[in-house]
């Protein structure tokens, strides 16, 4: 999970300074040898550690600070003001050419899932309402514009190709005429994965550059390579001027020192992360959302977003007006989870949760387990069943077991979850209830 382990030693090292009333020079100097160790064990740039360090504690030993009533509380403040500055600020957003066709030119070093970020892009496109066309560019690599056009397949978006032509130039020319020709208004560009030392193809996409004239270069890069990856920005900002990056595998990584050096460094934008291989997996980067999670506070706003546009409204207005008449069934159970896993899953959803990300109390890993075995339980069911779970005997109950391949009493557990969930929705569904989840959720 991206920046858990320096999640993990920042959380540790707050809770020690809130165990402390007040604060000393020396607890702060302290503070900051361990918050310094921690973002250079999460693979930070040396040089960025060095300034985020001193910037916090010179912030950190102000008179305001130390006179305060709770200065643990307002050091926790200024990690997360820099950690957001030091990650962007702002969320950079895609921009749009104003003549209303955009070219979007994607590049980056090979293998760092450049072509399948071309696809999450394009379904992303589609989502916020444009028309995208995939272009394949890549001339070099085997099977690439096949690859290509499989994971435009996947997306339903048309990929152009000339298999013959090695020209890139003539390719994402001949591309642009065919997409506005059939009325679409983005063109994304996959060109083929080099090094940014490799100077005969940095001057190609300098010529693809210049032919093209791309809204955005967007460069594609693992955060799984670590500082590689801020070297690599580096050096295609300084050849070619990037616009943005795309930052892949982040939910592989658990230390975020790309993520955390990048923009520093190379003065670029982070504008999306991969949080998946599923083409849907792909999330605009939010410094300011990015530090809460780093700090154990949640990410209210992207849970809750992303709830709004995974969950299906007209489901969950027949599951409130199933509730309320007390008719929440095992069959509603299943569209729930159903539900929680389109949208990454618990361990995603927890992630975002303030204070349970990094929750060693929740067994996450097993949860999504538990996740797996009732859908197989539930399956395993007759409707009637599932309409009626005061009809699983102990008889219907091994029968069930020996269909889904479970113990029965993984069974008994998903009667007593079911049960449980139907008692909470009752309870939301009071006025009482509904006031308490308001609440919770004010201010977003």
């Amino acid at each position: 999970m991206a920046f858990e382990g320096l999640s993990d030693k920042l959380q540790g090292v707050f809770k020690g300074l809130k165990g402390k009333g007040s604060l000393t020079e020396a607890d702060i100097n302290a503070a900051m040898r361990e918050v310094k160790l921690a973002l250079l064990e999460a693979d930070v740039n040396f040089k960025v550690v060095k300034e985020f360090v001193a910037e916090v504690k010179e912030k950190s030993l102000g008179a305001e600070v130390m006179k305060s009533l709770t200065p643990a509380q307002q050091v926790i403040k200024i990690v997360n003001e820099e950690l957001v500055e030091l990650m962007g600020g702002t969320g950079s957003k895609l921009t749009y050419s104003p003549k209303g066709f955009t070219v979007y030119l994607m590049a980056g070093l090979q293998g760092t899932g450049k072509t399948t970020t071309c696809g999450k892009l394009a379904k992303w496109l589609v989502k916020n309402g444009k028309k995208p066309m995939l272009c394949a560019c890549d001339i070099y690599r085997p099977a690439a514009i096949d690859q290509l056009e499989v994971v435009g397949k996947s997306v339903d978006v048309p990929v152009f190709t000339m298999r013959e032509c090695r020209d890139p130039s003539k390719i994402a020319k001949a591309a642009i005429a065919e997409a506005e020709k059939k009325g679409l208004n983005v063109l994304i560009v996959d060109t083929a994965g080099r090094l940014q030392i490799d100077e005969e193809l940095m001057d190609e996409l300098k010529v693809l550059k210049k032919e093209i004239r791309p809204h955005e270069i967007l460069l594609v890069v693992d955060a799984l390579t670590g500082q590689d990856a801020v070297n690599a920005a580096e050096g295609f900002n300084e050849a070619l001027g990037v616009d943005g990056i795309i930052m892949t595998k982040m939910d592989g990584d658990s230390r975020g020192g790309a993520a955390l050096s990048v923009k520093k460094v190379t003065g670029r934008p982070i504008k999306f992360v991969g949080m998946g291989e599923k083409m849907d997996e792909l999330d605009e980067f939010h410094p300011e959302r990015m530090a809460s999670r780093i700090l154990g506070m949640g990410d209210m706003l992207s849970l809750i977003e992303k709830a709004q546009s995974d969950y299906d409204d007209e489901k969950a207005a027949k599951l409130e007006e199933r509730i309320k008449k007390n008719k929440f069934t095992l069959e509603d159970f299943l569209d729930q989870m159903g539900q929680i896993r389109s949208m990454g899953g618990i361990a995603k959803m927890l992630d975002m949760m303030p204070g349970m990300g990094n929750n060693k109390n929740v067994n996450m890993e097993q949860s999504e387990k538990d996740f797996i075995a009732f859908e197989a339980i539930m399956q395993s069911m007759t409707k009637a069943e599932r309409e009626d779970p005061k009809l699983l005997n102990a008889g219907r109950r091994r029968r069930i077991a020996a269909g889904s391949g479970q113990p029965v009493q993984k069974i008994n557990q998903l009667i007593k979850r079911y049960e449980e969930s139907r008692k909470m929705m009752k309870q939301m569904m009071k006025p009482k209830g509904m006031a308490k989840m308001n609440r919770m959720f004010r201010g977003f």
